[in-house]
């Protein structure tokens, strides 16, 4: 009994810990940042500088690069999560996949920031682009999905799919109909994760979709991110001030996606159960 009485203290000292950390992180930058946030704050354009003006460009960038990172990985890292789950037994293969996408996860950022630089941006001749930055993002928010959705389907019964084989349903149909489903829930779970890390990235940004500092019109327009934008004042000393206000409109961004996200997902559980 004493030893589960300790374990459960440190457990919840544990969580109120990294609750408390968070709480602290966005208290910091809302009291530094929401004087900032005014309507021509978040709908004008910046100066040349970035010292002046607001960062509708940026606000735009920002959600066609993630938009951009998410609709190139969920597809490819669900088809993947797919095969391992449902496809394919456990061997050789497949732990070479998972060591694969393993290792991919454990990749700096910066790493491919200077593979998408070297391949998306000069020898694909893509240039800075909202098109290298998303493909950027999508490779690095590949792994998470993967092994999310993998998981996610995995726990789905296996009972499920033999009623639906019994019925006659093939093995795709039971899967698309039956599997995926239940499974949703969880699979969006590794999508928030991945708009969450994609949506704050740097240095893979700053090296494919580039600094630009006006509305980007195409998918081969270069912009720059909200993240990106708050770094380079920061770092170049050009306005702390318009630093913290942008850093707030992030955070408020995230949250937002997240509290959406998490809504539909217990929508979706409590439709499937």
């Amino acid at each position: 009994m004493l030893v589960q009485r300790v374990a459960t203290v440190a457990l919840w000292s544990a969580t109120l810990l990294t609750l408390a950390l968070l709480v602290l992180i966005i208290v910091f930058v809302m009291q530094r940042g929401l004087s900032q946030v005014t309507w021509d704050f978040l709908s004008q354009a910046p100066s040349r500088s970035g010292a002046e003006g607001g960062i509708w460009p940026m606000i735009v960038g920002t959600l066609y690069v993630t938009a951009a990172g998410v609709l190139l990985a969920t597809p490819i890292g669900l088809g993947a999560a797919i095969y391992l789950a449902e496809y394919t037994a456990e061997g050789r293969v497949s732990r070479i996949i998972r060591s694969g996408t393993e290792s991919l996860a454990g990749v700096p950022s910066i790493i491919f920031g200077l593979f998408g630089f070297a391949f998306f941006v000069t020898t694909l001749g893509l240039g800075w682009s909202i098109l290298s930055g998303g493909l950027t993002l999508g490779a690095m928010i590949l792994p998470t999905i993967i092994r999310t959705a993998e998981e996610a389907l995995r726990a789905v019964p296996r009972e499920f799919r033999h009623v639906a084989q019994s019925l006659g349903a093939s093995k795709w149909d039971a899967i698309r109909t039956v599997v995926l489903p239940v499974a949703a829930p969880g699979v969006a779970t590794g999508v928030v994760l991945g708009v969450g890390r994609a949506i704050s990235e740097t240095a893979a940004v700053i090296f494919t979709a580039g600094v630009a500092l006006e509305m980007p019109t195409s998918l081969f327009s270069s912009t720059r991110t909200m993240s990106v934008h708050f770094y380079t004042l920061t770092m170049e000393g050009i306005s702390d001030e318009k630093a913290y206000g942008t850093a707030a409109v992030l955070v408020v961004t995230i949250l937002l996606l997240n509290i959406m996200a998490y809504s539909l997902m217990h929508r979706m559980t409590r439709r499937y159960r």
